[in-house]
């Protein structure tokens, strides 16, 4: 973090716990002389035990992004469709509850596919860095796998943001969508509970280990 150990007297963090996959740290650093309080650091924290897994960055009702990113009420639909809060409008869709991106019409992809271009930058930023008090400066990843030596990296926020949003907007052969590394899709699972149908979104933090 570039700061000078010997200069640091007071350490102090606080820990939120925002869900099972993400754990926000809050450093506060005091020199010795005054205590005074000389800078604060906002790190997330990914732990995994899977290399190739991939770890829920956010997750929300599409209304909730429909509010952070001004989505047109055309794309608005497209994504509640693509959810599952709106059940598919097409005949014999591979899946009753919801609709794949494959299966929108080909201006309805380029509509969905063009949003995500014009707004890249600031979805990548809220679903990694965040807003507000939960702002992360800094990411930690931490891989640990049963009977092997920890691994972990720690990485400046922006280096995060240029690793995993950088790379093609597309559609997956799956059916869902890219955002560079990032995958964007349907939450699925929950027992067959409404929250089943939020937009979700993915990566795999281990890929910033070792880089």
């Amino acid at each position: 973090m570039n700061f000078d150990a010997d200069k640091i007297k007071i350490l102090k963090t606080e820990v939120d716990y925002i869900s099972k996959h993400n754990i926000y740290v809050k450093f506060k650093i005091y020199n010795g002389e005054f205590k005074k309080l000389i800078n604060i650091q906002n790190l997330q924290v990914k732990l995994v035990s899977n290399p190739q897994g991939f770890n829920q960055i956010d997750k929300r009702w599409v209304k909730n992004y429909e509010e952070m990113w001004e989505i047109p009420k055309n794309i608005l639909k497209i994504l509640q469709h693509f959810t599952g809060e709106r059940t598919p409008y097409i005949e014999n869709p591979k899946d009753k509850r919801r609709m794949f991106a494959t299966e929108f019409t080909e201006q309805e992809q380029k509509d969905l596919l063009n949003f995500l271009q014009d707004n890249k930058t600031l979805i990548v930023s809220d679903i990694l860095k965040g807003r507000g008090k939960f702002a992360a400066e800094w990411m930690l990843v931490i891989l640990k796998i049963q009977d092997e030596k920890i691994k972990w990296a720690l990485k400046p926020i922006n280096f995060v943001l240029n690793h995993f949003g950088n790379g093609e907007i597309k559609i997956t052969p799956r059916g869902s969508f890219k955002i560079g590394r990032i995958t964007m899709q349907r939450k699925g699972g929950d027992g067959g509970r409404d929250t089943a149908n939020m937009l979700q979104f993915k990566i795999n933090p281990c890929e910033i280990i070792g880089d």
